[in-house]
């Protein structure tokens, strides 16, 4: 147990990973913050994109897709509370291609700057997840 951090990834809908693991790497508000057992107390927020973990007794990493929140950091202890959180395999690129060319189409014909700016928010969090697909696939 010394070395391993017990993680859970939870989105505004459910928990998405909950387990023990060597380490995890995210999208901190600053940079990337890369946390391990014993790591100091922290919290912040984390920005959209990519959460590595390597979960104790796997060879390979797993990846989830975080569109920004917030991480508490305990020494044995982290909790990722994530506005949107996808584990990578159910992450789609068609899918998401087609949801960031609605989303640009829908933004080209808004006339109210509030809608813009919601569809600005929608299209960050596309292109976001876009990049991660990609960073996923490449890391394989």
């Amino acid at each position: 147990m010394l070395n391993n951090i017990h993680i859970d990834v939870v989105s505004v809908e459910k928990l998405i990973f909950s387990g023990d693991t060597s380490f995890v790497i995210l999208p901190g508000e600053l940079g990337e913050l890369g946390i391990y057992p014993r790591h100091t107390q922290l919290i912040t927020r984390i920005k959209p994109g990519i959460v590595r973990v390597k979960i104790v007794g796997q060879d390979e990493e797993e990846f989830f897709f975080i569109a920004g929140g917030l991480i508490e950091v305990q020494p044995n202890k982290v909790v990722i509370l994530a506005d949107i959180a996808i584990r990578g395999a159910d992450l789609d690129e068609a899918e998401t291609i087609k949801n960031k060319h609605r989303i640009e189409e829908a933004l080209e014909k808004e006339e109210s700057l509030a809608g813009k700016e919601d569809l600005k928010i929608e299209l960050s969090v596309e292109t976001a997840k876009l990049s991660a697909i990609r960073k996923i696939l490449q890391s394989r």
